[in-house]
C-alpha cells in the first residue's frame, strides 16, 4: 500500500468508475450524487464536472481523506462541493440530514471484509430513504473467498453486474497501477430488492 491511508491514492477502481460516469455523462446533469469512501474523489469530481450535484464523503475518523476530498475539489475548480464525514455503519446527524440522492458512488470500498457489512448497512439505510436510488460501485477482485452475496440477501439488496466492455473500460491502461500484480476490476449496480422477493 503506497500510503497508510487508502484514501490518498487513486486506485484503479476509481478510474474505471470515472469511465462509467463519463460514458453516462448525458444522464448526470441535475442528478444528486453522494460518493462514499471518496478519498481523492475522482468519480465524484467527474460527476460534478458533468453537471451532477455532488456530495463527497469519507470516514469522519480519517481527516486526511476528508482533506483529500477538499483538495480535489479545489484543484478541479469545484469549491462549493460539500465534503462530509460519514463513517460506514454509523448513524450520524450528517447521515440523517442528507438531502435526497439519486446515485451513490463507491470505488474500491469493498477492500477489507471486516467493513463489508458496515458498508451495506449504510447503503441499505440510504436506499430505504431514497428507494429509486442506485449504488454504482467498482471493486478489485482480491480473493475468491470474499463475497457480499449473503450480505446483499440479508439486507434485501440486489446487484446487477456491469461488464466493463459495455462502457469502454476493458482497456488495460484504464485499470493499470504501479502496484504489483494484475488488477481485475468488476462493476456492479446495487439497489433495493423488490418486494416480490427478487
Amino acid at each position: 500500500v503506497p500510503d497508510s491511508q487508502y484514501g490518498t491514492y487513486v486506485w484503479p477502481c476509481a478510474v474505471v468508475l470515472a469511465q462509467y460516469l463519463w460514458a453516462h455523462r448525458r444522464s448526470l446533469p441535475g442528478k444528486r450524487v453522494l460518493e462514499i469512501g471518496a478519498g481523492v474523489s475522482l468519480p465524484g469530481v467527474v460527476a460534478a464536472r458533468c453537471g451532477a450535484r455532488v456530495i463527497l464523503s469519507d470516514s469522519e475518523e480519517l481527516p486526511r481523506c476528508l482533506q483529500s476530498c477538499r483538495s480535489s475539489c479545489l484543484v478541479n475548480r469545484l469549491p462549493h462541493v460539500p465534503v462530509l464525514g460519514l463513517t460506514w455503519g454509523r448513524v450520524s446527524p450528517e447521515l440523517l440530514s442528507l438531502a435526497p440522492i439519486d446515485i451513490i458512488l463507491g470505488s474500491d470500498v469493498f477492500f477489507d471484509p471486516k467493513d463489508f457489512e458496515d458498508i451495506l448497512t449504510t447503503i441499505y439505510f440510504l436506499l430505504e430513504k431514497n428507494p429509486h436510488a442506485q449504488f454504482w460501485t467498482t471493486y478489485q477482485v482480491r480473493s475468491a473467498d470474499w463475497s457480499i452475496e449473503a450480505l446483499l440477501y440479508k439486507w434485501k439488496l440486489k446487484s446487477i453486474h456491469v461488464p466493463l466492455h459495455s462502457f469502454g473500460a476493458d482497456k488495460e491502461h484504464l485499470a493499470s497501477s504501479s502496484l504489483p500484480g494484475r488488477h481485475t476490476i468488476e462493476m456492479m449496480i446495487i439497489s433495493l430488492a423488490q418486494s416480490d422477493g427478487t
